[in-house]
């Protein structure tokens, strides 16, 4: 019998939420160094990077033991099968603050541009996204997780909006293709961070209702709507 159980269930949990926390500080950070040319705070999401992987590591190789030393059931085996899939969308959110810090550098001077796509409005919207995801995992919070799952409608048809007007500016002046080229890349790595939020939350959901959510279905037995997160 392994006697730890408890004692590695509540090691897990510590770690998800400051590897959520940590990653949630990653983005914050790089939509600062976006959208107020605040370089030294990208040169931190980059530096930090190695340390939300080791985070990853550590998560998956403490859900290891715990399978290979005891017969979790019931509410600790979705705990750690929801610890996986959590961590590994975390991992995800934190490299997407990397890639953004990185376009950031290349759309550095293009301030005027990124606002007349709307790219600065997006930002906010998914930026809230993920630091309520961030809560549902602290506070198990079921609620607060559905409506992350419904906000995801929300953001790609955003996505789609600003898509069509990046592609006309570019149609109608040529020059700024190359600065629209990387407008399109930071609107995908905004929609992703929605998708890594949404599959955290689905996670919540199974952690908290024993329910499986995929695909946007079954959201109907919550009043909380979209709105009230975004």
């Amino acid at each position: 019998m392994y006697h730890y159980l408890e004692e590695d269930l509540e090691e897990l949990r510590t770690k998800l939420i400051k590897m959520g926390s940590l990653v949630d500080e990653q983005l914050d950070f790089a939509m600062k160094c976006l959208f107020e040319g605040r370089n030294e705070l990208g040169d931190i999401v980059i530096e930090r990077d190695s340390k939300v992987d080791k985070y990853d590591v550590k998560i998956d190789k403490l859900c290891q033991k715990i399978f290979a030393l005891t017969q979790p059931v019931a509410v600790d085996l979705r705990l750690i099968m929801s610890a996986l899939k959590i961590n590994n969308d975390l991992e995800r959110i934190g490299d997407i603050a990397v890639n953004i810090v990185e376009r950031a550098k290349l759309l550095e001077g293009k301030a005027e541009l990124i606002k007349e796509f709307g790219l600065n409005d997006m930002a906010v919207k998914v930026k809230i996204i993920v630091s309520k995801t961030i809560d549902s995992i602290v506070n198990n919070d079921h609620e607060i997780a559905i409506g992350v799952i419904k906000s995801d409608t929300i953001i790609d048809k955003l996505e789609l909006e600003i898509f069509e007007k990046i592609i006309h500016k570019m149609e109608a002046e040529p020059a700024i293709i190359r600065p629209g080229v990387y407008c399109i890349s930071l609107l995908k790595n905004f929609e992703r961070l929605a998708d890594h939020s949404t599959n955290i939350a689905e996670e919540v959901v199974f952690l908290v209702d024993s329910k499986m959510i995929k695909h946007k279905k079954d959201l109907g037995d919550l009043d909380i709507k979209a709105e009230e997160i975004i």
